[in-house]
């Protein structure tokens, strides 16, 4: 139980350090309400669905867990969507979301302490499959490069 607990541990990590790469070329700074400016860093991400596992991710997600909603936006995660696409007899999830915090790094532990979330992933990592990139770093999704966006 103690591995399988750090484990999940250090595959999040390595997803929030691929995200962390990503950052600094999705960034937007937006006036917020009360005047001061707020950034918003938008990710994009990729992995591969495994076949046997389509209908069972699609029910996990289907109704998701409020403790794990609430993680995810007290930890300033907005917009946030998954998306799935057959390519070549690939299953592809395809995520986006935008982080609207001040410390990503806080965050992102803050999620990955969080018990409700650890056993959310011990439920969905088996059901994906890295691509090659993200395999060589032990991650399970591959981080995207914006190439456009518009407001």
């Amino acid at each position: 139980m103690f591995l399988k607990k750090y484990f999940a541990l250090f595959l999040f990590l390595l997803l929030f350090f691929a995200c962390k790469q990503e950052q600094k070329e999705n960034n937007q700074t937006i006036p917020a309400k009360d005047g001061n400016s707020k950034q918003i860093q938008r990710f994009g991400m990729v992995t591969v669905l495994k076949r046997e596992k389509r209908e069972y991710y699609k029910q996990l997600h289907a109704a998701v867990w409020p403790a794990v909603q609430k993680k995810i936006n007290e930890c300033n995660i907005k917009s946030y969507s998954i998306y799935l696409k057959e390519v070549d007899g690939k299953l592809l999830l395809f995520s986006y979301f935008e982080y609207t915090g001040n410390n990503f790094d806080a965050d992102m532990k803050k999620m990955a302490a969080d018990s409700a979330t650890q056993r959310w992933w011990k439920e969905t990592d088996p059901c994906q499959q890295p691509l090659p990139d993200a395999a060589a770093k032990k991650q399970i999704w591959s981080s995207m490069e914006e190439v456009f966006h518009q407001n």
